[in-house]
């Protein structure tokens, strides 16, 4: 099995900063890629930042110059700190990550269940 869990969503105010955390955890081979999406009540899932092939990152046009994603390997933990919040910025977002695991032939898409991001003042 393995799970992704997501942290550090919460309350801020206009122009403030949360950290996102997802931890993967369980018994896989290797973590071909991770990334973060966001969906906001009535509106389309959207990918916000991912590390792609390698080291390389994508972010979307909306948050650019504001997040930034980062990894720890050995905890096998994805970051996004996001400044600068915007009162369109809140949404549930979570974590989505490609896995390996022993006896498969493809990674596998893993979705964590989701942290809340609430912007207002």
């Amino acid at each position: 099995q393995v799970q992704l869990v997501e942290s550090g969503g919460g309350l801020v105010q206009p122009g403030g900063s949360l950290r996102l955390s997802c931890a993967a955890s369980g018994r896989f081979l290797s973590i071909n890629h991770m990334g973060w999406y966001r969906q906001a009540p009535g509106k389309q899932r959207e990918l916000v930042a991912a590390f792609t092939s390698g080291d390389n990152t994508y972010y979307a046009d909306s948050v650019k110059g504001r997040f930034t994603i980062s990894r720890d390997n050995a905890k096998n933990t994805m970051y996004l700190p996001m400044n600068s919040l915007k009162p369109e910025d809140p949404a549930v977002s979570s974590c989505n990550a490609g896995v390996l695991i022993r006896g498969s032939v493809f990674a596998s898409d893993y979705w964590g269940q989701g942290t809340q991001v609430t912007v207002s003042s």
